[in-house]
């Protein structure tokens, strides 16, 4: 894990309202462009120190208390150890200041590191390079909550997945280019080390520099008592985001994608010269290829999403990461010995292309993985705690790393060989993606909403700026089709409760997904008037927990394709709100262009009697109206205001 790796962040009261055609365009904003190279220059210079040390004390440097076969495991811990000890206190610094003035605060920190650092090049003082090591994770320690809670209060939610792509994909640009500086200038003969020395000041000056036009944000809890205890703390904040399970489990799914990642990421020496048979040229390539894998994924979130925080792309990442994954196991366990080759070698011999396609591919699904799932907890986690959360999540990120580490070094002492580690971590990627899928259903409910929306129909979603970001309401939407609930899963954002007729229950596979997504069975009262009172019961509780509760308000599918009546059941909805004091309001909703359809009645036979008669790629809407406030709320007023938005 790497601090200044993205974490996505979601804005429900944004102190910038207007948005941007796209993700590239924030980056000619005062609110995300100087923040955006702040911490791309942070990455760099993290990286670039790093592996310069590393390589000095590996290949120039004979240290006899530090043997190199250890510097690049020591190096590393001691980066990572302040994520363990400092995290819950930073998380709380952040909530309590200012965060553009924690930024700078942290920018000042680094100058001053890196000078001290700068003299440990010049003089080849490897304990003092070890000491600035384990400040600079102090540094990147301080900055990851900071850069993580600054997104939600200047991007909307419609900005939010094109931000986080963006952060994601530029820290992992900027990590190769930190990575390859480093290396280049350390071996430049005789000043290599003081070249290190002046390019560390000067970017961590470059970054400074940058940070003084980043706009104030201003506390989001001010009166925060600090705690210093770093262990009570942390504690504290591991029980904090439990308090919230689906964000608490969305955490340790986050967490296992640095499990996953650094499985590789620390075989790709061993890979590259063990299996691959290639050079340092070709581990470099690896990481090239890695790197820029994730900045795609990353980038592809905002157009797969439609610029929403659409967490249906988690299940897709999490199923291309196990398939490419053990994909690469069979590209790379039967290559034929070699001597060890060149970069020009490697890439002439076409076997070797698989290997990279899968590497590609695999980063590519996990940064669809990782962004949506990052943008889901800063959704979920309240503004004034928000930081401590991710203070959390670096605390998890760090644990799953160094058990990555101790499970990799078991199975290689075990006598499994790279490729097997792979196809071992694609196997157990599967089954703990699935574990997380069943926990969260959320997740798997969104991923059927997202692949029907898009492979299914050619789904269209017109006034969705009308669904509200927070708080709750009532969505009450014509009734034309089996798979309505889907479409209208897949035009929110938010989690949708839906009252349902609870004969739509018995239907094989949409019943257990219904079931799934805890939607609420209606029947009528003289047929089951326990279920009745129930459901109103269900439907109030909903809405008293600020959330979106959908009705059908006809009562049934459509059998003619006609808008029917009305019925009195929102009515009911609406009045029991209200003795609890809730005044939701009512958006109206229309599906147009569904008649017709696999999923709808028009066959006399019923549904799904001619599945293509309009073809498998059909073209479907949903208009969203305006809200209509609960007390100017009639059956006929609102089915009036759906009638017109069929028509538009």
């Amino acid at each position: 894990m790497h601090p200044d790796t993205p974490s996505a962040s979601v804005a429900p009261t944004p102190t910038t309202t207007h948005e941007d055609p796209n993700q590239f365009a924030l980056l000619r904003q005062r609110r995300f462009a100087p923040f955006f190279w702040t911490q791309f220059s942070g990455a760099a210079n993290d990286n670039l120190f790093k592996f310069a040390f590393t390589v000095m004390v590996t290949y120039q440097l004979s240290v006899s208390w530090l043997p190199p076969a250890m510097a690049g495991l020591v190096i590393g811990a001691l980066f990572i150890l302040p994520f363990l000890l400092f995290s819950a206190t930073s998380g709380q610094l952040t909530d309590k200041y200012d965060k553009t003035k924690m930024i700078r605060f942290v920018k000042n920190m680094e100058i001053a590191i890196m000078l001290v650092a700068a003299g440990g090049f010049m003089t080849d003082n490897v304990p003092v390079l070890l000491l600035c090591t384990f400040l600079m994770g102090v540094h990147s320690t301080l900055f990851g909550p900071v850069k993580f809670a600054y997104m939600p209060q200047v991007l909307s939610e419609r900005e939010l997945t094109g931000g986080n792509g963006m952060v994601e994909m530029g820290t992992f640009v900027a990590i190769l280019l930190g990575n390859v500086a480093g290396g280049l200038l350390v071996a430049i003969p005789g000043i290599g080390h003081t070249t290190v020395a002046v390019a560390c000041v000067l970017a961590a000056v470059a970054g400074r520099a940058v940070a003084q036009f980043i706009p104030s944000v201003p506390a989001t809890d001010p009166g925060l008592t600090i705690n210093w205890n770093p262990f009570t703390e942390t504690w504290r904040n591991l029980k904090l985001a439990h308090e919230n399970i689906v964000v608490f489990r969305s955490l340790l799914g986050i967490s296992w994608m640095w499990f996953f990642g650094a499985v590789f990421l620390s075989q790709f020496p061993s890979l590259a010269k063990e299996v691959l048979h290639g050079n340092e040229q070709v581990a470099s390539l690896l990481l090239v290829v890695f790197s820029i894998g994730i900045g795609i994924g990353s980038l592809l979130c905002e157009v797969l999403s439609r610029r929403h925080v659409e967490i249906g792309l988690v299940p897709l990442g999490a199923i291309g990461m196990s398939v490419f994954s053990i994909d690469l196991y069979f590209a790379s366990r039967s290559l034929p010995p070699s001597e060890i080759m060149g970069l020009g070698a490697f890439l002439a011999q076409s076997q070797h292309w698989r290997v990279m396609l899968d590497l590609a591919l695999l980063s590519l699904f996990a940064g669809l993985y990782s962004v949506p799932m990052y943008a889901l907890i800063q959704m979920r986690s309240q503004p004034t705690h928000r930081a401590r959360i991710i203070a959390a999540n670096n605390i998890l990120n760090a644990l799953f790393m160094i058990a990555s580490s101790l499970i990799a070094g078991a199975l290689l002492g075990a006598g499994f060989t790279v490729p097997q580690i792979f196809l071992f971590t694609g196997i157990a990627n599967a089954v703990v993606a699935f574990y997380i899928f069943m926990l969260v259903p959320e997740y798997l409910l969104r991923f059927v909403a997202w692949m029907s929306s898009r492979f299914v129909y050619r789904f269209k979603v017109q006034g969705d700026e009308n669904l509200p970001a927070q708080g709750a309401a009532i969505l009450a939407c014509n009734h034309v089709s089996f798979v309505d609930a889907v479409l209208l899963m897949a035009a929110s954002p938010r989690p949708i409760y839906f009252v349902m007729d609870h004969r739509i229950f018995r239907v094989p596979v949409l019943g257990w997904l219904f079931r799934l997504a805890k939607a609420i069975p209606i029947a009528p009262y003289k047929d089951d008037p326990k279920t009745y009172e129930a459901a109103f019961d269900r439907a109030a509780q909903v809405l008293r927990e600020g959330d979106l509760l959908a009705i059908f308000p006809e009562g049934g599918i459509t059998k003619d394709g006609q808008l029917q009546e009305f019925k009195g059941g929102i009515m009911k909805i609406i009045e029991r709100a209200r003795e609890e004091g809730i005044e939701a309001p009512v958006i109206p909703m229309a599906l147009t262009n569904l008649w017709g359809s696999y999923f709808s009645r028009i066959e006399q036979g019923g549904a799904m009697v001619r599945p293509f008669r309009r073809g498998f790629y059909s073209r479907v809407g949903l208009n969203v109206g305006h809200p209509v406030a609960s007390r100017e709320v009639q059956p006929t007023l609102l089915r009036d205001r759906v009638q017109t938005l069929l028509a538009t």
